[in-house]
C-alpha cells in the first residue's frame, strides 16, 4: 500500500510522462503536491523506487520510469496542478525501447545559467542519441554559469530544448529577455510580471514586465561530456 502522498505523487509523474514523455523536475513535483521542500519529494521518490513502482533511469537528468500502477488503493489522491487525473489500475503502456539512432540537432551556443548573456547562433550542431528526445522540433544549447545546480544542471553541460512558445508556471524554459539575451531557468507569472527563477540560493529571481519575456523553449533533457 502506498501513502496518500506517494500515491498521488506517482500519478502526477504518470501524467507529465504521458503529456511530454518527460518526467517533472523536483520542483514541479514539489509545487503539485504543496510541499514545503524538496527533501519532501526525494524520500517520496526513494519509497517508490524501494517499492518497484518507479526506477531512475541511469545517465540521464530527472528522468523516472514508471514501472507500475497500485491497484485496488484505498487513497483518493488530489489531482495535481487543478487537473482530472484518472485512477490508473494497470501498468502504462510500454515506452519504446531506446534506439542507438543518433540525431545531429542545432546547437545554438552559450546560455546562461546565471545572469542572462546572449545565446549565440551559429551553424554548429550536436549529435543526440534519439532516445533522449521526444516529440517535436529541438535544438542544443551549452549552459554557462551554476544558478541552476540544484536542478541537476551544471556549467557546461548541453541543455536539449523542445522548441515552444508557451510553458506552464514552474517549468525551466530558454527565456529571451528584452529580446537580445536568453537564460534557462524557473518560469512563475506573479502579480502580471514574470519571474525567473535560479535553482541556486546564491541567486535571485529575475522579475520582468510580460512583454519583456518571450518563451522559446522548455528543457527536455541534458547531455553531459565527462573529461
Amino acid at each position: 500500500m502506498l501513502t496518500a502522498k506517494q500515491h498521488e505523487l506517482l500519478l502526477f509523474i504518470q501524467r507529465r510522462l504521458e503529456e511530454s514523455g518527460i518526467s517533472p523536475s523536483f520542483e514541479e513535483m514539489k509545487e503539485a503536491l504543496d510541499l514545503k521542500s524538496k527533501s519532501g519529494v526525494h524520500r517520496l521518490i526513494s519509497a517508490l523506487e524501494e517499492r518497484g513502482f518507479i526506477r531512475r533511469l541511469p545517465n540521464r537528468a530527472r528522468a523516472l520510469e514508471v514501472l507500475r500502477q497500485p491497484e485496488n488503493q484505498s487513497h483518493s489522491a488530489r489531482p495535481a496542478v487543478n487537473d482530472t487525473v484518472a485512477k490508473l489500475t494497470t501498468p502504462p503502456p510500454s515506452a519504446p525501447e531506446p534506439a542507438n539512432d543518433v540525431i545531429e540537432i542545432p546547437l545554438h551556443g552559450r546560455i546562461a545559467a546565471g545572469v542572462p548573456i546572449e545565446a549565440l547562433e551559429d551553424s554548429r550542431t550536436l549529435p543526440v542519441p534519439a532516445a533522449l528526445l521526444g516529440a517535436g522540433e529541438h535544438y542544443a544549447l551549452e549552459v554557462s554559469g551554476d544558478s541552476m545546480i540544484e536542478a541537476g544542471i551544471f556549467d557546461g553541460d548541453y541543455a536539449l530544448v523542445r522548441r515552444t512558445n508557451t510553458a506552464r508556471d514552474g517549468e525551466i524554459v530558454v527565456a529571451l529577455v528584452r529580446n537580445e539575451e536568453a537564460t534557462l531557468k524557473y518560469l512563475h507569472h506573479e502579480g502580471g510580471k514574470v519571474r525567473l527563477d535560479p535553482a541556486n540560493p546564491a541567486y535571485d529571481a529575475q522579475v520582468y514586465l510580460p512583454e519583456e519575456v518571450q518563451v522559446q523553449g522548455k528543457l527536455a533533457g541534458l547531455l553531459r561530456r565527462y573529461h
